[in-house]
């Protein structure tokens, strides 16, 4: 495969993701619902029935197989693709355990942390200070990111879909600056959840659980800051403001929210911008296209901002005041309550 392009490495990575994903779902299905491997029905929580959670698993092992045949058969020896890669399948086991066996949030935390300063010790992190609290800050930042994946994991083909939208970005971006290693990467786990969402569009079969959710999470943080390594302080951390805007928003919102009604922050509920967006009229399908929609803005502006196509302060600002406007409408939307705790 050394004899292949850019272009076609990226490519070939993507596809043989997405048909990994595709095929390997199924099994996996089938091998958690034998085992009980399942999410149960539950009042914090839409679906109606016991659906198995190993779908994570399909998405962690297309990705990271296919990522690691198809760039290093392609004669690729940058090693941060190595070490972003094992330590996302680090973050994918953890993600497991924790679906079969509860883990505590002070052993999660602790290999996420972990995880994330291997990532930015060997990666590289956007400058901002030009001291060692650059690095604290980009740990910090993937470890935010990475859970608040898991949280947005709420409905349906969303986590799917915003993952898929925003890695197939950073593979266009990557591409671009010539990062043809983490552009292939970005291009697996876009088609791995490509391949995912054949099971789990709704009604979805299957999800991703703990394992994948965190895994997709921490994968575009990481792939993210490999982009961004030795940017400057607006372009690189307006960009991976920008990239993720999405998912911070709905983290934002439920932390909000829960703190104004007196309820635990870290408790589950449906007070996301999915429920949000369902109580204000759209059925689950219209709510993942309008997220995902969302994601592809603001992932196209974070690219565009990073090579300072447009006015990059300018821009900043538009977006986020529009993004404040919207959220503010959504965290006037009744989700607690009786009425509302018993609704979809």
């Amino acid at each position: 495969m050394s004899g292949l392009s850019p272009w076609m490495v990226t490519a070939l990575a993507g596809l043989v993701a997405l048909a990994v994903a595709a095929l390997l779902t199924e099994p996996l299905r089938l091998l958690a619902v034998r085992r009980g491997y399942t999410d149960q029905p539950g009042i914090r929580k839409v679906h109606a029935s016991p659906t198995p959670y190993l779908g994570g698993m399909a998405v962690a092992l297309a990705t990271v197989g296919s990522a690691s045949v198809v760039v290093f058969g392609a004669g690729a020896t940058d090693s941060t693709l190595g070490v972003v890669l094992g330590c996302a399948a680090v973050i994918a086991v953890l993600g497991l355990v924790d679906d079969l066996r509860p883990l505590s949030i002070r052993i999660r935390l602790s290999v996420e942390a972990a995880a994330a300063l291997v990532v930015v010790a060997w990666c590289g992190h956007p400058v901002l200070f030009g001291t060692w609290v650059d690095a604290v800050l980009a740990v910090i930042w993937i470890l935010f990111t990475t859970n608040a994946f898991n949280l947005l994991d709420n409905m349906d083909g969303v986590v799917s879909t915003v993952t898929a939208v925003i890695a197939a970005f950073l593979c266009c971006a990557a591409l671009s600056a010539g990062l043809v290693g983490t552009a292939s990467v970005a291009a697996a786990l876009a088609g791995a959840c490509a391949g995912f969402l054949f099971h789990n569009w709704h009604p979805a079969r299957i999800f991703l659980g703990d394992a994948g959710a965190l895994f997709v999470g921490f994968l575009v943080s990481s792939a993210s800051m490999t982009l961004h390594r030795d940017s400057t302080a607006l372009s690189g951390y307006g960009s991976l403001l920008l990239i993720t805007l999405v998912v911070t928003a709905d983290t934002g919102l439920v932390m909000v929210a829960r703190r104004r009604e007196g309820r635990p922050v870290m408790q589950g509920g449906k007070d996301h911008i999915a429920h949000r967006l369902r109580r204000l009229g759209l059925t689950v399908r219209q709510v993942t296209v309008a997220i995902g929609g969302f994601a592809a803005l603001t992932s196209l502006t974070a690219v565009l901002v990073l090579f300072k196509i447009v006015p990059q302060r300018a821009v900043l600002i538009a977006v986020v005041a529009v993004t404040a406007v919207v959220w503010l409408r959504l965290l006037r939307v009744p989700v607690y309550g009786a009425v509302a705790d018993e609704q979809h």
